[in-house]
């Protein structure tokens, strides 16, 4: 949420006012003045003062879930069940999205969130916020594939792919299974990545994201709010703006 709207929020005075405490440097996030009325906060993981007045507000909510087939990645869908329908309706709110997407035949980590700015952040091209794949193909895969994927896999249109880092686990004639280690998000890029060196997805599922790893305890379609060392872990893409502010001394 932007800083400003929370302190609105809070009634501490009309925007006017909020936007001339700013100003006055009476603003204080994690012990730096803040001088950005519109820098992306969470009263529930950072420590937020206004002088001396602590804010307790909870802000945002960030569930992960772990995604089962056939399930879509959007909020609505005319035909199909949606990640958002999995979630109790009692953690239901107004702006809940998932962050990035999962195709239909996709399993694994997927982030829920009502704040934009992060789910924003998390998938700017220039942060090369990691994500982990588990990926079964059909057919074998070698050492030569594993540098191809080094180098950057080109696709028939010519898109290059930044290089990923392709672990074999194990590999035969007729299935081969690894780990893919990629920060790009292009549309359907996994499955091309391996079309364009001959092999066929049978499998794919998430296990990570940046910081964030899925819970393995989770079953598929079940989902928990994020943990305080998660939540921690996604600080650096809470606080994009670091101009306009100063350090407490």
């Amino acid at each position: 949420m932007r800083l400003d709207k929370l302190l609105e929020q809070e009634k501490l005075g009309s925007r006017r006012k909020v936007k001339a405490l700013i100003r006055s440097k009476q603003v204080r996030v994690d012990g730096r003045i803040i001088l950005d009325e519109s820098l992306n906060v969470d009263a529930t993981l950072q420590e937020i003062f206004v002088g001396t007045k602590k804010i307790q507000h909870k802000t945002h909510v960030y569930y992960m879930l772990n995604k089962p087939q056939g399930v879509v990645t959007a909020v609505k869908d005319a035909h199909y069940q949606t990640v958002i329908d999995l979630l109790d309706e009692s953690d239901q709110r107004i702006g809940l999205y998932p962050i990035g997407r999962l195709d239909r035949d996709t399993e694994g980590l997927l982030l829920i969130t009502d704040n934009g700015q992060l789910g924003y952040q998390l998938l700017l091209p220039h942060k090369k916020v990691s994500k982990r794949y588990e990926v079964i193909v059909n057919a074998e895969l070698t050492t030569a594939d594993c540098a191809a994927f080094a180098q950057g896999i080109v696709f028939s249109d010519g898109t290059k792919c930044k290089k990923a880092e392709l672990t074999i686990l194990s590999s035969n004639k007729d299935k081969s299974h690894v780990y893919l280690d990629i920060t790009e998000g292009k549309f359907h890029q996994v499955k091309k990545m391996f079309l364009s060196v001959d092999k066929k997805v049978i499998y794919l599922k998430r296990l990570s994201m940046g910081p964030i790893k899925l819970d393995t305890s989770l079953a598929l379609g079940e989902y928990r709010s994020l943990n305080q060392e998660e939540l921690q872990s996604l600080l650096p893409y809470f606080t994009a703006h670091k101009k306009r502010e100063e350090r407490v001394t």
